[in-house]
Parts: C-alpha cells; structure tokens; sequence
C-alpha cells in the first residue's frame, strides 16, 4: 500500500539499525472490528502494535481513567476511541498533544479539532433497534419522546447503563439539545417505566434479537451486526420528521498522547486509522456505518438510507457530560 509504505519508509529511517519499533494504543472501539485494522498496520509498517482494550461495560471511560491515572508517566502513544466525549476531556487535562495528519485535511472541519487535538474517524447513529416478530415496524415509535409513552411497557424496552460509552455521550447530547430539566424528566420516565439497563449496547441488541423486550436503544455497529445474521429486526432512526432534532450521530476519535514513548510511531499508526482507506475497511466489517470523508455513500444495512442528524456541538455535549451522569446517577443507583 503506498500509502502506509511512505510513512514506513520514514519512520524505519529515523530508527536506529535493528531497533524494534513499536506502539502502544488504548483502543475502545470494540476488538472485533480494531483487531484487523492494527494487524494491517503492522504488516504494512513492520510496526509492532500493543493494543490494550477496554471493558463493554466501562468502555472509553476506564481507559481514559487509565490515561489521567498515567499523565506523568504516559505508557501508551494513541489513543483511539469510539466516540468523542472522553477525549475532550483528555484535552482538557493535558493529556494529549496537538498532532494533524496531513490526510484529515480533506475531512469536514466538524471532524477534526482546530488545534489538531483529535481526528475523526468513522461515524455510527444512535438508532432504536426493533424486534420485528414482537412489533410491527409501522407501529414503532418514531422520536426518542415515544419511549416515555404508556404505550410501550419499560419491560419491553431496553437501554445500557447511561454512565459509560456511548450511552453517556447521548444523554450528554440530550442534555445540550433539551436543557437539563427536560432530559432529566425523560430518564426519569425511563426509571419510572422499569426499562431494563444492561451492561452495554451489545447486551441491547441480544434482548432484542432473542424477543425478550421489543425496543432497544443501542448504536448502529450493534444493530446492524444483527441485521447482518438475519435476525428478525430493523432499525428505526428517530425524529428524522420535518422540524424535528434528528438522531444523534457518534463519531470515533483518534488522538496522540503527550510524551508517550514512541512519538514518531504514534504518528504514524494515527495517519492509517483516519485515512479512507481504513474508513472504507472499517465500514465494509461494520466497526463504522457512516462515513466522515465527502462524497463517499453509507454501508451495509444503512444503504439508501438518508439520515438526519443532531445538530449540537461537540463543546456543548462535554459541558453535560458531568452533570448529565451526576444526575442520572441519582436516578438509576440506588
């Protein structure tokens, strides 16, 4: 690939002779889909790749725990992530370094940060994924606000814990778009209704694929893994109607660590993950459904589809985060 042979070609001749190279990513994209990408990048730099993975139920935020926890003395040289809120936040704390890559020029400036903090990489929605044998899709609700109606029982619906990983990152969303009272009345109504909180999206989507509730709120890499084995469900992106917020939409992130101890290695594994040509892999495996770069169409089981997303900003949403899971704690544990 001559791509990843120039930035090969680069580093091997910056390395002293016979110097093993190496790079250590905290990864919270799940394994499955950041596995085979980071084994490309070593059979095409020749750079071996430490990956630590994180935890389903902890996901993106024990790893950026991990980070804060290491800031004197960084172990790891990226840090690739599956939505955007925890790397703000390590931003914010000093953590990283400002590092562009030259090909992220051509992304959409929404999707990188100004100061070359973090690149986008790879997008998912936030979708509500129904059991077609136990509701007919014209009878699903259409808006998050339908889950909160009588009309679906919360036995029959599902959602991961909202402290964690994408989850938090929409309530965030919620909390910016709505403003706190509104958002804390929907979760509170989600309380109220019993709806089942489980440890994680995937969790999510197999009470939805085994037809133990009808609704699950989950993100669209887990939903169309289902669709993908056939099971008996479909997606439905909410309050996509005229007027209405539209569903939220995830970016993934990929971020340098400040003093990590393979800079130039770090680099370089940073240039791979947010080319297109990882985009186009990560799609075609279902680790991403939407892609960031113009002009290219959407994958798998959202083709055709035309979505509208959630206007907010990524500034707006980390200004909730806290507040958001503060509250949502007081709702959910007891």
């Amino acid at each position: 690939m001559v791509f990843s042979a120039f930035f090969a070609g680069a580093i091997i001749a910056c390395q002293p002779e016979n110097q093993q190279q190496k790079v250590v990513v905290y990864v919270s994209v799940d394994r499955t889909y950041a596995e085979p990408i980071l084994t490309e990048f070593t059979a095409a730099t020749g750079i071996d790749v430490l990956p630590v993975y994180d935890v389903e139920a902890t996901k993106t935020t024990g790893l950026a725990q991990r980070l804060l926890r290491e800031k004197e003395r960084p172990q790891a040289d990226v840090f690739w992530s599956g939505e955007f809120a925890q790397t703000l936040l390590l931003q914010g704390e000093g953590v990283l370094v400002p590092y562009e890559p030259p090909v992220a020029a051509a992304l959409p400036p929404q999707y990188r940060d100004p100061e070359g903090y973090w690149t986008g990489m790879g997008g998912r929605a936030r979708v509500l994924l129904i059991n077609t044998d136990r509701l007919a899709i014209d009878e699903a609700p259409q808006s998050l606000t339908d889950l909160t109606s009588d009309q679906w029982p919360g036995s029959e619906m599902a959602i991961a814990y909202p402290f964690f990983g994408t989850t938090a990152t929409h309530a965030a969303a919620l909390y910016a778009v709505w403003g706190p009272e509104p958002a804390r009345a929907f979760f509170t109504d989600f309380q109220r209704k019993n709806v089942q909180v489980v440890d994680g999206n995937s969790v999510v989507r197999d009470l939805v694929v085994d037809g133990q509730v009808s609704i699950g709120l989950t993100d669209t890499d887990d939903a169309c893994s289902a669709v993908a084995k056939g099971a008996p469900v479909a997606l439905v992106f909410p309050d996509q109607g005229p007027g209405e917020m539209g569903t939220f939409v995830l970016t993934g992130t990929v971020a340098v660590i400040a003093d990590g101890p393979n800079p130039d290695q770090g680099q370089a594994l940073v240039d791979f993950l947010v080319s297109p040509e990882t985009e186009q892999r990560l799609m075609a495996v279902g680790g991403s459904q939407l892609p960031l770069y113009p002009g290219v169409a959407v994958s798998g089981c959202l083709t055709g589809q035309s979505i509208q997303g959630m206007t907010v900003g990524l500034d707006a949403i980390y200004g909730q985060l806290e507040p958001s899971k503060q509250d949502l704690s007081e709702i959910f544990i007891r």
